[in-house]
C-alpha cells in the first residue's frame, strides 16, 4: 500500500468512530469497554512486534491514551460528533502550554498563533451550547467530557515524543496503543459488563469499532508512519476531525449549532496551517 494512501485510511477509519459509536445500542460504558478489548485483540493479531513486553514510559502514555479512549466514547454518547472530535481537537492548546516544562520544549511563534485561535475556537463551543436531541442528550456533560479528552490526548500526544526518544524499533506509538485499549477495556469492564443481550447488529458495530476503525487503522498508520514525514502525516490525519461530524449528518441527521460549525473551523484550520510546512522546508524538500 502506498504509504500516503496509509495515512489517508487510517484517517478514514478514525473519523467513522463518532457515527459507529451513536448507532451502537448500548450504554457507554459498554461500548467503550468491548471496542478497546476487541482493538486490543486485533493489535495483538495485526502487528506481532508489539507483543514484546512495554517499558514503564509505555505504559504510562497507555494511561493517559486509554482515558482519551474512555473520554471520547463518554463525550460521544451525550454530545454532537462534532463537539466531541473538535473538542478533543483542543490538545495543541495544552501540549503547548506544558511542553516546555514537561519536554523542554520551546514554542515557537507559529505554536503561539495556533494556541489563540485554537483557545478562540474553544470559546465558540462554551458559548454556543447546541440544544439537545436523539444523538446527542445532554451536550453540556458531553463538551465537558470532550475538553477532558483534550488533555488525556495532549498527554498522550507528549508521552509519545517522549517515548520516541528510546524507541528502537519503530512501533511504540503502535505497543502504547495496545496497552492503552487493554487498560481502557479493564477500567471499563466493571461498568460495561458483558453485552449478552446485544442484537446481532450491535455486535457487529462493536466489531467494527474495535477490528477496524481502531486496529486496522493503527496497522495502516503503523506501516505509513516509516516512509511518511511526520508534518505530512498531521496534514493528511486531519481529515479525521473534518470527516467525523460529516458521518455523524449523514448516517443519523445529526445537527451541528452554527457556534461548534465556527470553532471546529478555528481549531481545525489552525492544525492544519501549524502543519503546513514553511516555504524553504518545501524548497528543501525537492
Amino acid at each position: 500500500m502506498n504509504s500516503r494512501l496509509g495515512v489517508v485510511t487510517a484517517a478514514l477509519l478514525f473519523s467513522t468512530g463518532g457515527a459507529a459509536i451513536k448507532s451502537c445500542a448500548l450504554g457507554a460504558w459498554t461500548v467503550a469497554c468491548w471496542r478497546s478489548g476487541i482493538a486490543a485483540i486485533t493489535l495483538l493479531i495485526l502487528l506481532p512486534a508489539i507483543r514484546k513486553l512495554p517499558k514503564r514510559s509505555t505504559l504510562l502514555v497507555a494511561i493517559s491514551y486509554a482515558a482519551t479512549l474512555l473520554l471520547f466514547v463518554l463525550a460521544n454518547k451525550n454530545t454532537t460528533a462534532a463537539n466531541a472530535i473538535f473538542l478533543q481537537s483542543t490538545a495543541p492548546i495544552y501540549i503547548l502550554l506544558l511542553s516546555p516544562k514537561l519536554l523542554g520544549e520551546t514554542n515557537t511563534r507559529r505554536d503561539w498563533i495556533q494556541l489563540l485561535v485554537t483557545a478562540a475556537g474553544l470559546c465558540f463551543f462554551l458559548i454556543g451550547l447546541p440544544p439537545a436531541q436523539v444523538t446527542a442528550p445532554n451536550p453540556a456533560l458531553g463538551n465537558a467530557l470532550g475538553i477532558a479528552a483534550g488533555v488525556t490526548w495532549s498527554l498522550t500526544l507528549m508521552g509519545l515524543r517522549w517515548t520516541a526518544r528510546e524507541d528502537e524499533d519503530g512501533y511504540g506509538a503502535a505497543r502504547a496503543a495496545l496497552w492503552g485499549n487493554l487498560f481502557a477495556f479493564l477500567a471499563a469492564l466493571p461498568l460495561g459488563g458483558i453485552p449478552l443481550a446485544a442484537a446481532p447488529s450491535t455486535l457487529a458495530i462493536l466489531l467494527y469499532l474495535g477490528v477496524v476503525q481502531i486496529g486496522f487503522a493503527y496497522a495502516a498508520l503503523t506501516a505509513a508512519f516509516r516512509k511518511v514525514p511526520a508534518a505530512e502525516a498531521s496534514l493528511l490525519l486531519m481529515l479525521e476531525p473534518a470527516l467525523n461530524p460529516i458521518w455523524a449528518w449523514l448516517i443519523h441527521a445529526e445537527r451541528t449549532g452554527v457556534f461548534a460549525l465556527f470553532g471546529g473551523a478555528l481549531i481545525l484550520g489552525a492544525g492544519i496551517w501549524r502543519a503546513w510546512p514553511k516555504p524553504r522546508e518545501i524548497i528543501n524538500a525537492t
